[in-house]
């Protein structure tokens, strides 16, 4: 890792002095490195922010063991932690920042200091410590939560100015290409279209198009056409889908032709449709960790449907069911065969797949619901792809979508 400040000289280092600068505070090795560089100024001062995470947890130590080499650590002392934290953003960019406070949540077991309000004040909030903040839940006092409901707005609200138009304007044209109608009246035809789809019969001697096939928008194209559920795995290995599941909701719930329910479940299944308006709330109505029954959640989400042809369920789990595993295959296939776009997300994050349960997943493609992880930037072309009922965008590197095209065939065959 190296900083965006060097410090001041004289002259422009060499190529060689700079390279064996760089790997001197990669190596961290005070003297014992091989570089035979000694660093001052900033360097020294970023030398000692990258000891204090990386010397003092190294196989397995804790700061404070002392490991006969270095003197740093942050210790169980919050000032520490906060002077820490402020010293890696006077010397590191966001991105290795964010890296940073996420190894010193995991190496060091720092996370109850995220309790203390001056602490989650000066951390550089992510997707990652937005998770980590839900998972404390009923932990966090109360004098804490103001501000951790702060931290994850920023977030949230940084994700929604990335996901938002992009969403709306790719499922708006799927919703519009979806309303289309072969029979429409006169006043909703789309001639453009018409045009361009009957251009196979234009007569020359009449300089015209014969429209044998008209094509138009139904007269309710502005009410409700489609309905979409998302189903959140809320167990803690997927708290960054659940993040950006929940911002998606709130996209999604803004739009006025979606009906959309948003459901998380664990061993209980809750609701939290009435809550999208604010994607904040739906986090903090969540509880990471806990159990698995996925034949619950899906059994909750199947009464709701009422109308099977145009509703699109979307399942974000790593499939470790704790349920009934045959309960859950057959409620997809029953609402597969009533007419459901049924879609199965391993993940919905930048992070790719988690371990996952490969068994279930090829026994979900096997019935027409391939199972694959997804990022943010990729949800909207898998929701107007389900949306329209064309095929989803799968990932090829992802073994269950090859099983999934194999039945497709095996159905095309058959038919």
């Amino acid at each position: 890792m190296t900083s965006t400040t060097t410090t001041a000289t004289t002259a422009a280092p060499s190529t060689a002095e700079e390279r064996l600068r760089r790997w001197r505070l990669v190596l961290g090795g005070a003297g014992a490195d091989g570089t035979g560089r000694a660093l001052s100024g900033d360097d020294a001062a970023m030398d000692r922010t990258l000891d204090a995470l990386y010397a003092s947890s190294a196989a397995g130590r804790l700061p404070g063991d002392g490991d006969g080499r270095r003197d740093g650590g942050l210790g169980a002392s919050a000032p520490r932690v906060a002077r820490w934290l402020g010293d890696i953003r006077t010397y590191f960019p966001t991105s290795v920042v964010q890296v940073m406070q996420r190894d010193a949540l995991d190496r060091l077991g720092l996370t109850a200091l995220l309790l203390e309000p001056e602490l989650l004040e000066a951390v550089e909030a992510d997707v990652h410590l937005v998770g980590t903040l839900l998972s404390l839940g009923k932990a966090m006092p109360e004098e804490t939560r103001a501000t951790a409901r702060e931290v994850v707005r920023k977030v949230v609200e940084d994700l929604e100015r990335r996901l938002a138009s992009r969403t709306r304007a790719t499922l708006t044209g799927a919703l519009d290409r979806s309303a289309r109608v072969n029979r429409p009246r006169h006043r909703d035809i789309d001639w453009n279209r018409t045009v361009r789809a009957n251009l196979k019969n234009y007569l020359p001697e009449y300089r015209t198009v014969v429209p044998e096939r008209l094509i138009g928008y139904a007269r309710a194209a502005r009410s409700v056409k489609k309905e979409v559920t998302l189903c959140i795995d809320q167990s803690g290995s997927m708290a960054a889908s659940v993040v950006h599941a929940s911002v998606f909701g709130a996209v999604l719930a803004s739009m006025r032709a979606l009906d959309t329910r948003l459901v998380a479940f664990d061993t209980s299944v809750v609701d939290l449709t009435d809550q999208l308006a604010d994607p904040v709330d739906v986090l903090f109505g969540v509880q990471l960790g806990g159990g698995t029954d996925i034949n619950r959640a899906l059994s909750y989400c199947q009464s709701r449907i009422t109308r099977p042809a145009e509703t699109v369920v979307v399942l974000i789990s790593d499939l470790h069911e704790g349920g009934v595993r045959d309960g859950m295959l057959e409620r997809v296939a029953a609402m597969r065969a009533s007419g459901v776009q049924f879609v199965t997300l391993l993940a919905l994050s930048d992070d790719g797949a988690p371990a996952y349960d490969r068994e279930n997943a090829a026994a979900l493609a096997a019935l027409g619901a391939p199972a694959f992880a997804c990022t943010p930037d990729l949800f909207p072309e898998v929701m107007a792809a389900a949306l329209e009922k064309r095929p989803l965008p799968v990932p090829e590197h992802h073994p269950e979508q090859h099983q999934e095209q194999h039945g497709d065939r095996n159905r095309e065959a058959r038919t």
